[in-house]
């Protein structure tokens, strides 16, 4: 009897997860809530950045990354609102800090995810476009992709000082070469985990997942962001976003 041929090897199947860390107080937005679950159009700004993120179909699990002692309170929420039923959806404990919750994010992920989106919860209107673009760009080989946009206004590194007192300017960048950065930022999944297993943040720890990614010394791409996934830190922002929202709500009736 003749021996059994091998069996060809089936391709690794190859998934795109999203981690969103929501641990933050947002003291920026006032006491009380926690920003990412305050209330825009009548739903937490948290359910607003998970269905933006499930909106791809190219996203087939969402992990958010919930403040300490208030993961059975996100579980809940998330199983009060509808959100599209092909994505799966996983929440667990975050850190003291961003770069905390994120690296527990990402060890929450399963085996076959092999594209991670790191997004924050306070960009809750960004576009199903800009999600799509940042996942081909890394599923066409990039590791490290992040959406942003050219600067409306000038720029100036000055040396800081007291509040409200004169600070000298040391310089003027090129306005032209600088982009102001926006989420969600896609990477390969084990360039991302060797990031945030070997490069050392001081303080309160990375707030920029691409930047830990320079530092290994890989290369980091941009692809175009979208002036609608603006992050919510300020009440003037939040004025903003309703009016996004109801915008939305009446050119799509929903």
């Amino acid at each position: 009897m003749s021996p059994m041929s091998p069996t060809p090897a089936e391709p690794r199947p190859t998934r795109t997860a999203a981690v969103i860390p929501a641990a933050g107080r947002g003291v920026r937005l006032g006491p009380g809530t926690p920003k990412a679950l305050r209330a825009l159009g009548g739903t937490p700004m948290l359910i607003h950045a998970v269905r933006a993120m499930a909106a791809s179909r190219a996203v087939s699990l969402v992990v958010v990354v919930a403040p300490p002692d208030g993961a059975f309170e996100v579980k809940n929420l998330i199983a009060d609102h509808s959100l599209p039923e092909r994505t799966d959806y996983l929440v667990v404990p975050g850190g003291a800090t961003r770069q905390e919750s994120v690296s527990l994010g990402l060890d929450a992920l399963p085996e076959d995810v092999s594209v991670v989106l790191v997004h924050d919860a306070a960009r809750p209107l960004v576009p199903v476009d800009t999600v799509d673009a940042v996942v081909e760009a890394v599923r066409d080989g990039a590791v490290a992709v992040v959406p942003a946009l050219p600067l409306a206004d000038t720029v100036k590194e000055v040396e800081p000082g007291a509040p409200g007192e004169p600070e000298p300017v040391l310089s003027t960048p090129v306005r032209a070469r600088l982009r102001a950065v926006q989420t969600p930022q896609g990477f390969d999944r084990d360039t991302l985990v060797r990031a945030h297993r070997t490069v050392a943040v001081d303080g309160e720890g990375a707030t920029d997942d691409a930047g830990m990614v320079e530092r290994l010394g890989a290369p980091v791409v941009v692809v175009p962001g979208h002036e609608e996934a603006f992050k919510v830190t300020r009440p003037l922002d939040l004025v903003l976003a309703e009016a996004v929202l109801a915008r939305r709500r009446a050119n799509d009736g929903f």
